[in-house]
């Protein structure tokens, strides 16, 4: 099925719908600009809707998010549209026509939230919100916080039994398993890429062994293991035995600044990992459990080197200036064996360990879409901007940031966005 909206140059469409795409898509709103919000899962939030607790001040992310979702469901400029990609982007700054492809929810807006559906169901799926960690029925809401808060159904039941049992158990009719994709073409000013990141494919890092040693995990899976919404239900537990992990290892720079892998420093991981040794303290409150840190820089600059001195000023985390050579099982506890040379006093070490956690590097989400010829790109593939002067990076997009740094490029791409749609105007009128 297609569609076709109203063309209008003043519209500023805003691709991605995590933290910064939000926020991208409110400011612009806000400004008095419409405004279509495109996200490919079926709900906003991103990557920053999985983490359990915010660096520096550990507070949760529903801090920011349910601000965000406030100010979303009062704007009525706003046009959201999930589980959608953008296939084609034509035109030039301040008249571009783009192709989007929705993929069906097989619920509808009819949908309660009652869950009649994903108790109805039998089949069982790989968790995306907990990176596969967990499984859920094949009838799911995405997370507790998700928007739209709708049912999704797994497009494997269609056409079986489950799906029948599903569209059955729903009271209101909301499940409706003949939904087909559709294709919208607008018409728009501006484009803000905010695409987000993805962790580096740590199987790709041989020496680690991740996904053949037990034990290995990375460091956005620890993340999950840390919320009481996780997997684990905030138990930090070994994967191969489900027994309490109290003697943990963090890896630095996991994939980044390595010629083989990711050339550039991810910026967030040494920040990510000083707080999940906070996790660990909080997990044992006793103090019976440790934390090592192997790293070659720890990166942590203005306001957070206050809460780096805190946790180098804890006993219970100790820190090893060494890139980790390779990581080898132990065939009679499961315990993954750390293997290198420590560069303050250069000697070898063999450490045992119960969990190691990989601090992944930050790749550009954009490595998995097919962007415009006219959008440029750096050597890591993060979007620098386009030739056409129309088109804008907002957030991680544009190169590895955390939430906060996030929030303010989003808000500066928002701004340019703006600038586009009001130089557009101009034109017209003099038209």
């Amino acid at each position: 099925m297609s569609t076709q909206a109203t063309p209008t140059s003043q519209t500023l469409l805003v691709v991605g719908g995590g933290i910064a795409g939000m926020t991208a898509a409110l400011e612009a709103a806000e400004a008095g600009r419409e405004v279509v919000l495109v996200e490919r899962s079926p709900t906003l939030g991103g990557r920053t809707a999985r983490m359990w607790r915010y660096f520096p001040k550990m507070c949760h992310p529903t801090c920011g998010l349910e601000i965000n979702l406030r100010r979303l469901r009062a704007n009525r400029r706003v046009r959201v549209l999930t589980m959608t990609e953008l296939t084609a982007v034509r035109g030039s700054a301040g008249a571009y026509e783009v192709t989007l492809l929705q993929h069906p929810r097989y619920v509808d807006e009819r949908c309660t939230g009652c869950g009649d559906c994903a108790r109805a169901v039998q089949t069982r799926i790989p968790n995306p919100h907990d990176y596969g960690l967990s499984q859920i029925p094949a009838a799911y809401l995405p997370h507790g916080m998700a928007y739209p808060p709708r049912y999704v159904i797994d497009p494997s039941i269609v056409g079986t039994e489950d799906g029948e049992r599903a569209r059955d158990a729903c009271k209101v009719g909301a499940v409706d398993l003949t939904m087909q994709p559709q294709t919208l073409t607008l018409s728009v000013g501006a484009v803000v890429w905010a695409t987000g990141w993805k962790p580096y494919d740590a199987a790709r890092i041989q020496p680690y062994g991740y996904g053949r040693i037990p034990n290995v995990i990375t460091s956005v899976e620890f993340e999950r293991l840390a919320d009481p919404a996780g997997p684990t239900g905030g138990r930090l537990l070994r994967p191969s035995d489900g027994q309490p992990a109290r003697n943990i290892a963090f890896i630095q720079c996991a994939g980044s600044r390595d010629e083989n892998h990711l050339r550039h420093c991810s910026r967030i991981c040494c920040m990510a990992t000083l707080k999940q040794t906070r996790y660990v303290a909080d997990a044992y409150p006793e103090g019976d459990a440790k934390s090592t840190v192997y790293y070659i820089d720890i990166r942590a600059i203005d306001r957070l080197e206050d809460f780096n001195a805190m946790v180098h000023a804890d006993p219970n985390v100790r820190f090893v200036k060494s890139k980790v050579a390779r990581i080898a099982p132990d065939a009679a506890t499961d315990n993954p064996v750390l293997h290198g040379v420590d560069t303050e006093g250069y000697h070898r070490y063999a450490n045992a360990h119960d969990l190691v956690v990989l601090a992944v590097g930050m790749q550009p989400e954009t490595d998995g879409i097919e962007l415009p010829d006219d959008i440029v790109r750096d050597s890591s593939g993060f979007i620098e901007g386009s030739t056409s002067g129309g088109q804008f990076a907002a957030g991680a997009a544009s190169g590895p940031l955390d939430v906060n740094r996030a929030v303010q490029s989003a808000t500066a791409a928002a701004l340019r966005g703006i600038q586009v749609l009001h130089r557009a105007a101009d034109t017209e009128v003099e038209r």
